[in-house]
């Protein structure tokens, strides 16, 4: 089994698809005005609106309603991020950069639908160790 990607629901994809885009830097493909994807190497982010979900019989998920998942994004140096993006956070900072217990600095922050979205870069030596496999 391979873990391939995370989809979120939303009621505006251009608007997600442009957040995702620019706090990424890497560009994000739209296949319709109702799907679009980021993909990294390791996984692929997918955006799709709330029309998709009558292919899955209706109404299963609900946009902006996130209250459990964390979406993440390992980057090559978190302050160097926050000080890129801290500017258009705004009041969507969570919590500045912060070395954690288990050995990753990360930044947390919410999209534009509320969902959590964290930076994060290993910094202690088993951290680096486990992400370097």
């Amino acid at each position: 089994m391979n873990f391939v990607s995370v989809r979120i629901i939303t009621s505006d994809v251009q608007r997600l698809v442009r957040f995702y885009g620019e706090i990424t830097g890497m560009p994000v493909t739209s296949y319709t005005e109702d799907f679009a994807e980021l993909a990294t190497p390791a996984c692929t982010l997918a955006i799709a609106g709330t029309r998709t979900l009558q292919l899955f019989g209706g109404d299963i998920a609900r946009p902006a309603d996130n209250q459990s998942a964390i979406i993440e994004f390992r980057v090559g140096d978190v302050d160097a991020e926050f000080a890129r993006l801290s500017d258009m956070l705004g009041d969507a900072l969570v919590q500045k950069p912060t070395t954690m217990p288990w050995g990753n600095r990360s930044l947390l922050f919410r999209d534009p639908d509320g969902n959590l979205v964290n930076f994060f870069t290993p910094v202690s030596a088993e951290a680096i160790s486990k992400f370097d496999k």
